[in-house]
């Protein structure tokens, strides 16, 4: 999981990012594909035919060659997005991102007093683009102040993946290929220097791997709109401990919408949420080799309907569908995460410590309506809780079905008999525990990339659910746990990959 880096760490890390590539250096790979060097002027007439490239590239955006076997011109966005930019849909193009490409400069965490000389960027990309990253030091990051408006349909959705996928050489176990979207915002957090509680705009915080800031004191912060798109082969270890992975959630507010987003094979999380106040909904995260949402620094959102099937084997021990937990400084109990209609299906594994659920210390979750399974044989429970999350400020759970061999982690954090008291607790109502899910995963699918017939079986309907609207404004109203109502509600098909009969990535 990442942890954020302190003042001192920041050089170093900026100094390994730009060792790996900048925006000064091109990434591995990338540049001429053999027919760079200039730039085009024209943003829309070029219409050559199926599997021909382009001719040229919009306006703003430099000629790198040809990929894809020659059939794609390759569009490079500018290392520094400032002003209006947008990445018009084209025959023939797709567009590239090298290095470390930013939208705006940090304006800082006050949007009423913005720091000296920075400046804003808009970034908006049309539905039905593709973008692809050669290495893992090429990663997208919007800067506070700063916004992304990328907005695909159910039938057209934006692509960000890799190059090799693009050049067709990436399998069912590809991961970390380049480095992923990172979104920071002015949201509270709850990094707070000695002394200060959050919420306060000095509580702000830094992503590892980026140097950039995020943080401050507005609730509402809106950073944009993320609608309909796939993160394909992200992920990336930059040092030990410190990681991009799909999509990074740094102090967001909760003016931004994250609606309709699917992580495929991460080299780390699938989402990553630090602080903030942004809502989800309709995320669909399959393959990540570390944790499916994984929150950290107080996170005071929620995320409803949503789907994690996790990778059969992963090369991080430690694995879990969701990992939460605080900030080491700042208020205690500061984050207070909500999830609603949530489906895992965790994954085989041979580790113990890889449960569907791990809550660490620090965080007030509430979880309702939701479905979390792994197979028989798996050696993983579905719940850990871990210190102080028993006695004061202890996780509400509503109408959750556990199907695991065993419920409840038994370690010397908390053991099984403390953690299923706190899941069976009187004000913890219609849980059930150790059931059969009868949902279906057809035969020889692969975790990371199955088709699984999101039905809630006659074990699952029989839990009541609860008033998902009254515990968290922004939830739905629902008649059903887990992330779909019945066979009809294919709201995960369409848009996303891997999951349709049929359906590769």
């Amino acid at each position: 999981m990442l942890r954020l880096s302190n003042i001192l760490m920041a050089g170093a890390a900026v100094m390994a990012l730009a060792a790996c590539g900048s925006a000064e250096v091109a990434s591995p790979g990338e540049g001429d594909f053999g027919n760079g060097g200039n730039n085009g002027g024209n943003n829309g007439g070029n219409n050559p035919p199926p599997g021909t490239p382009a001719a040229d590239c919009p306006t703003g955006f430099a000629n790198v060659g040809v990929v894809a076997n020659g059939t794609l011109r390759a569009c490079q966005l500018p290392q520094q997005v400032l002003g209006n930019l947008t990445v018009p849909l084209r025959a023939g193009t797709i567009y590239s991102i090298a290095g470390r490409t930013e939208v705006g400069t940090d304006r800082g965490a006050n949007a009423a007093s913005p720091i000296a000389g920075s400046q804003q960027g808009i970034l908006t990309i049309e539905a039905g683009v593709k973008l692809f990253a050669s290495g893992g030091a090429d990663y997208l990051l919007v800067n506070r102040g700063s916004q992304i408006f990328a907005e695909g349909t159910a039938t057209s959705p934006i692509i960000f993946t890799s190059r090799q996928d693009v050049e067709g050489t990436t399998t069912a176990n590809s991961q970390g290929q380049w480095g992923g979207i990172v979104v920071t915002g002015r949201a509270p957090t709850a990094v707070c220097p000695v002394g200060v509680t959050a919420p306060n705009e000095a509580c702000v915080g830094q992503v590892e791997g980026t140097s950039a800031n995020y943080g401050g004191n507005t609730t509402a912060d809106n950073s944009g709109r993320l609608r309909y798109i796939q993160i394909k082969y992200s992920g990336f270890e930059i040092s030990p401990n410190n990681e991009l992975q799909a999509l990074t959630l740094a102090g967001v507010g909760s003016g931004t919408t994250i609606d309709h987003i699917q992580s495929y094979n991460s080299s780390d999380d699938g989402i990553e949420i630090f602080g903030g106040t942004v809502n989800l909904s309709h995320i669909v995260i399959n393959g990540a080799d570390d944790d499916g949402l994984d929150t950290d620094t107080g996170w005071r959102g929620g995320a409803q309907f949503g789907i994690v099937t996790q990778r059969p084997t992963a090369v991080t021990n430690g694995s879990r569908g969701f990992e939460w937990s605080a900030a080491p400084s700042g208020t205690a109990f500061f984050a207070q995460p909500r999830v609603s209609n949530w489906t895992i299906v965790g994954r085989n594994a041979a580790v113990a410590s890889d449960a569907v659920i791990t809550l660490n210390t620090g965080t007030q979750p509430t979880i309702i309506n939701s479905i979390f399974t792994n197979p028989s044989t798996s050696a993983a429970a579905c719940l850990d809780i871990d210190d102080g999350q028993t006695v004061t400020n202890a996780p509400i759970f509503r109408s959750v079905f556990l199907a695991c061999a065993r419920p409840f982690e038994d370690d010397s954090n908390v053991n099984a008999a403390a953690t299923g008291a706190v899941f069976t607790t009187a004000t913890n109502v219609n849980n059930v525990t150790n059931g059969v899910s009868t949902m279906t995963v057809p035969a020889g699918a692969t975790m990371q990339n199955t088709v699984l017939t999101f039905i809630n079986g006659a074990n699952e309907t029989a839990v009541t659910p609860v008033d998902a609207r009254a515990v968290y404004s922004f939830f739905t109203p629902v008649t059903y746990i887990g992330a779909v109502r019945n066979a009809g509600d294919t709201w995960y098909l369409g848009w996303t990959c891997g999951f349709q009969a049929g359906s590769t990535c």
